[in-house]
């Protein structure tokens, strides 16, 4: 593993249009170092979880401003471990209400990263938990 750079895929799942936050994080992950594949939008939860099969992600970071996180996240999560991809790791960031953390971490999302968190911050706490894995 330490041969390979660690693979991320950075996703917009369903019709939520704003990726401006998504493109900011896929190129602080790829100027920390990390290969980051960013699917572009308005991708299904299938969709989402075959790229992350295809390209042998770590990880794959999710990005919702829609409002649609508690049903499109953890649908991720479920096609990941429905096509036996349940050791990758699943992160979430948006627009997500505090009261909705415990439950997508419930559902499978490792960590939530909320509008303001430093790019610094994420790709640290990605890079720690990966390394972990892939140990």
């Amino acid at each position: 593993m330490a041969d390979r750079k660690l693979r991320v895929v950075v996703a917009k799942p369903g019709l939520d249009g704003h990726d401006r936050g998504a493109k900011v994080v896929a190129r602080a992950l790829r100027d920390a170092g990390f290969e980051v594949i960013y699917t572009g939008l308005f991708q299904t939860p299938e969709q989402i979880a075959e790229t992350a099969i295809q390209e042998d992600a770590d990880a794959v970071g999710l990005s919702c401003h829609s409002g649609a996180h508690m049903t499109l996240f953890p649908k991720v999560v479920k096609e990941l471990r429905a096509r036996g991809a349940g050791d990758v790791v699943v992160v979430g960031g948006g627009v997500i209400p505090a009261d909705d953390i415990p439950k997508l971490e419930a559902a499978g999302i490792e960590r939530v990263f909320t509008p303001g968190a430093s790019t610094q911050d994420i790709a640290a706490w990605l890079r720690d938990r990966l390394q972990k894995t892939t140990a």
